[in-house]
Parts: structure tokens; C-alpha cells; sequence
């Protein structure tokens, strides 16, 4: 099962999925843009690409799929054939999301134009958990360290991730990220629990690592 953990910069995010290496210590934890043990040369150029605020938005958006692409391959492909729990911060629902916003005015349907170009290679997540927060209270928690964390900006990617949700209804799970921290943890992993159990009850063969 594919599992992705989507919201804006500040949400809490990562934070959630730092602690739920603890709850499925078996499960393959990655991340994009890739970084660390599951990072690459692909990686270090999109995040070198985040840090340059004139770095063309076109350019931009093919570091993140080039990316993507090798970690499929890579990382999401191979665990998934394993039978393994695969719990992503961050997917392809951030380049619709954020390069959505980036190139609004520059291409026509922006986000329509990167889903299409996912579409013929993307693994889809099973269930993807979506940490929502109002733009300005994600962008003070974030301190705008960079060009994506302006509440402005945000504001347009939040519009984007309301679009994916309406059009994906079943896939999507909304957690308010404006509670406690333990309380976002908490119900991100009922929602993961439950998700699981209704798959291994449906499939009674399989085994959530």
C-alpha cells in the first residue's frame, strides 16, 4: 500500500511522519523531493532549484518530475512489489498543488497540464491524508524561509489541493492541522489504522509491514 502525507509548508507534516517510523518500524519511509537514505542526484537539483528564487518555473517543474520518475523506479516501485507499507511525505499531489500555483499565468491549466504528464508513469497513491491548515498560520509556523512558504503563494496552493480533493473524493482524507500536535499525530494514525484494517479484511492474505 502507497501512502502519502500532503498539506502546505507549516502543516506538521513531516513531523507526523517522523513519528510514525515508531508505530510501523517495517514499513519503507521516503519522501519527496527525495532527500536522505532514499535521496538522489535528482533531489539536490530540485532543492537547490527551491533555494534559487529565479529559477525558471518551467525548468522547475521538470527537476520535480525527473525526480519523481527515479523514485519510482528507484524506491516506490521495488517496496511496493515487496509487499511493504510505503508512507511518502510528500508526492506527486505537491507538484499539482505548489507548481500549480508557480506557473498560473504562464501556461494555460496549469495543474491539469502536470497531471497529464504523470499520468502516463505515476504509481497512484491508496490513500493519501491531507493535513489542511489556513495559509497564514502555515506560513508563520513555516517562517517563509523560502519562495514556496508566502502566505499569498500558499493561499493559491491550498485552492489546488481543495481541487485535487473534490476531484478524488475517495482517496483523500482530510485531518485538521490546526489542533495540537498530538492530536494531528492521533488522527493521522486512526485513519492509517483503519485504512489498513478495512484492506487486510478485505484481503485477508495480506500483511501491513
Amino acid at each position: 500500500m502507497l501512502v502519502t502525507l500532503e498539506g502546505l509548508d507549516g502543516t506538521g507534516k513531516t513531523t507526523v511522519w517522523e513519528a510514525l517510523h515508531d508505530v510501523y518500524p517495517d514499513a519503507t519511509f521516503t519522501r519527496e523531493p527525495t532527500s536522505g537514505e532514499t535521496g538522489s542526484w535528482y533531489g539536490e537539483a530540485v532543492y537547490r532549484s527551491i533555494e534559487d528564487d529565479d529559477a525558471d518555473s518551467l525548468a522547475e517543474l521538470f527537476l520535480y518530475t525527473a525526480d519523481h520518475a527515479d523514485h519510482l523506479s528507484r524506491v516506490i516501485e521495488p517496496a511496493l512489489e515487496r509487499g511493504d507499507l510505503v508512507i511518502s511525505d510528500r508526492y506527486s499531489d505537491s507538484r499539482y498543488a505548489y507548481q500549480g500555483a508557480t506557473l498560473e499565468g504562464r501556461i494555460t491549466r496549469p495543474m491539469e497540464y502536470i497531471v497529464g504528464i504523470h499520468r502516463a508513469f505515476t504509481v497512484d497513491p491508496d490513500l493519501t491524508i491531507y493535513l489542511d491548515l489556513d495559509p497564514e498560520t502555515a506560513a508563520a509556523r513555516a517562517g517563509a524561509t523560502n519562495k514556496f512558504e508566502h502566505a499569498a503563494y500558499l493561499s493559491q496552493v491550498r485552492a489546488n489541493y481543495e481541487r485535487l480533493l473534490e476531484n478524488e473524493p475517495g482517496r483523500f482524507v482530510r485531518v485538521d492541522a490546526s489542533q495540537p500536535p498530538e492530536d494531528v499525530l492521533e488522527a493521522v494514525e486512526s485513519v492509517l489504522a483503519d485504512r489498513l484494517e478495512a484492506d487486510t479484511d478485505a484481503d485477508p492474505g495480506t500483511d501491513a509491514r
